[in-house]
């Protein structure tokens, strides 16, 4: 009994090095997430912005096909042809527990109201109100594709939450919510001017 005893708790002491070992490893050899794409829908979305009638200096991309340990919210800009400003964003969690990171490379989206997850789609970035969450700021997003027609029905809008890290935290997720694009307190702080100060509609899109 004490030798099972015994083998129990190296057997434990074993797989709790490894994932130590392992989570270290994977900290300090995280990926680089894959921007090609985000130049190329990019260009995708200029056009849009053009010919609708929003803002054509700079947009919001979210690359959700990304890592949510990794930087997949964009802000491009348009004048350069740059990536301006790169953070991590979080997404809905489902059917999953509330505020855990469960789907940080596969997450589910679904534009039914009650579902929790985020939906694709382009964004109309509308108004700018009081948020209970992150700085108290938010942004009401207007779903511009059947994809995300919901958005407001679900109310489902941009804002911060302290639970979202400054900077990447792979092989760890971002928390999940309730399927608004969430980034975090500081990152709010940034991008907030950015949009006060755009006189016409901003773009946001998210997509894999």
């Amino acid at each position: 009994m004490k030798k099972k005893l015994v083998f129990l708790l190296l057997f434990i002491g074993a797989l709790c090095s490894y994932k130590t070992i392992d989570t270290h490893y994977k900290r300090h050899h995280k990926p680089k997430a894959d921007v090609s794409k985000t130049h190329t829908m990019a260009q995708e979305a200029l056009a849009f912005c053009k010919k609708n009638g929003y803002n054509s200096d700079f947009c919001i991309l979210i690359d959700m096909s990304i890592h949510s340990g990794l930087n997949r919210f964009f802000v491009y800009d348009f004048t350069k042809n740059t990536i301006s400003h790169k953070m991590l964003v979080g997404h809905g969690c489902c059917d999953y527990p509330w505020s855990q990171d469960w789907s940080k490379s596969n997450p589910t989206f679904s534009n039914v109201d009650g579902s929790h997850c985020s939906a694709l789609g382009k964004y109309k970035i509308g108004k700018r109100a009081w948020s209970d969450w992150g700085i108290h700021v938010k942004y009401v997003l207007h779903g511009l594709e059947p994809t995300n027609s919901n958005a407001e029905s679900r109310y489902i809008v941009f804002h911060s939450w302290e639970k979202v890290a400054d900077t990447e935290t792979y092989p760890i997720g971002t928390p999940e919510g309730w399927g608004c694009p969430t980034i975090s307190n500081a990152n709010m702080k940034k991008i907030d001017p950015i949009l006060k100060a755009s006189a016409q509609p901003v773009l946001m899109w998210i997509y894999k």
